[in-house]
């Protein structure tokens, strides 16, 4: 979450006029993630969590992310579910931009996750793809494989700039992933964020996600990847086989892999690193001068590529035989 569009006390009674949320009470920016503006609003009704949404957030996707929320919340899955106007409208709009309100999800996310928080976590994120099964939307993946080298071509200086070679070792990188990158595994809705900042837990067990506009329909034990490289890497950027372990374990208690999802899981990894790399080293250069945002430092990822690289089978240590 984060800040980048200010909202005037008279924006937000007009927006909220369309609602039966009642009178603001209390209303706050978020200064935490990098894609949209989140505020904290707090109204005669409740708690609620106002997003605008941003220039990297397609708006013809916004059905998507807000059907899926809704769908997940109605289908007992813990999510933030949208709120809906008075005309039965999710999106609204404010400064001349996409706006929606969701609803306030209790419980607190953890900054350094322990082999117990890693499993809950992984039971939560099979979960979902368990409650996302017959949503009957879809949405690609536009920060999959097959948008990687397009998005490296813009950040080749970037990358030099980070650290002299990087651009060739990543050019590696990527020929690699395009000639070994699995097809045809088990797929549907998935989250493509389950960070640590997007998981909550109510007395150490999985209590909901939030921070769905990244989701899409992907192969799950990409999802997966995505998590085990967001929870399983210690400060030092060594990986802990024995957090991946209970990750797995969680989300196998919940959906078992198949035998071609745990092979996979290593090029998917690594795969998974590169997308957050190649975001993160655009997103270090373009935050706007003034917004309340804090960009996340791209090295962090590039530290996990090279373990994915010179360590290409850790990840399935974690995994059951």
């Amino acid at each position: 979450m984060a800040v980048y569009t200010d909202i005037t006390d008279d924006e937000l009674a007009e927006l909220l006029a369309g609602y039966d949320l009642g009178a603001p009470l209390a209303f706050k920016g978020i200064a935490e993630g990098v894609s949209n503006s989140n505020f904290l609003l707090e109204t005669e009704a409740g708690r609620y969590i106002l997003t605008v949404y941003e220039a990297r957030t397609n708006p013809d996707d916004l059905p998507y992310f807000l059907e899926l929320m809704r769908w997940l919340a109605t289908h007992g899955y813990p999510s933030a579910e949208p709120m809906a106007d008075r005309e039965g409208r999710l999106i609204r709009q404010v400064r001349g931009k996409p706006c929606a309100i969701a609803g306030f999800l209790n419980g607190l996310s953890v900054r350094r996750p322990t082999a117990a928080h890693c499993r809950e976590a992984g039971g939560g994120l099979a979960a979902l793809h368990r409650a996302g099964e017959g949503f009957p939307m879809t949405r690609a993946n536009d920060l999959g494989q097959a948008a990687w080298a397009g998005m490296f071509a813009g950040l080749e200086a970037a990358a030099e700039g980070l650290k002299p070679g990087l651009a060739q070792t990543v050019r590696a990188d990527l020929d690699m992933l395009a000639g070994r990158w699995p097809r045809g595994l088990p797929s549907g809705v998935c989250h493509a964020d389950f960070f640590p900042d997007n998981v909550f837990f109510t007395g150490g067990r999985f209590s909901g996600a939030i921070d769905f506009y990244f989701a899409c329909n992907e192969a799950f034990a990409y999802d997966v990847a995505v998590a085990l490289n967001a929870w399983c890497f210690e400060p030092d950027g060594s990986f802990n086989i024995t957090a991946a372990r209970q990750f797995l374990a969680g989300y196998e208690a919940v959906r078992p892999l198949e035998g071609a999802e745990r092979a996979a899981l290593p090029v998917l990894a690594h795969g998974a690193a590169m997308r957050f790399f190649l975001t993160r080293l655009h997103d270090w250069g373009a935050t706007p001068a003034g917004a309340l945002v804090r960009p996340k430092d791209p090295l962090e990822y590039e530290r996990k590529l090279a373990v994915h690289r010179s360590s290409p089978d850790l990840v399935l240590f974690g995994a059951p035989a």
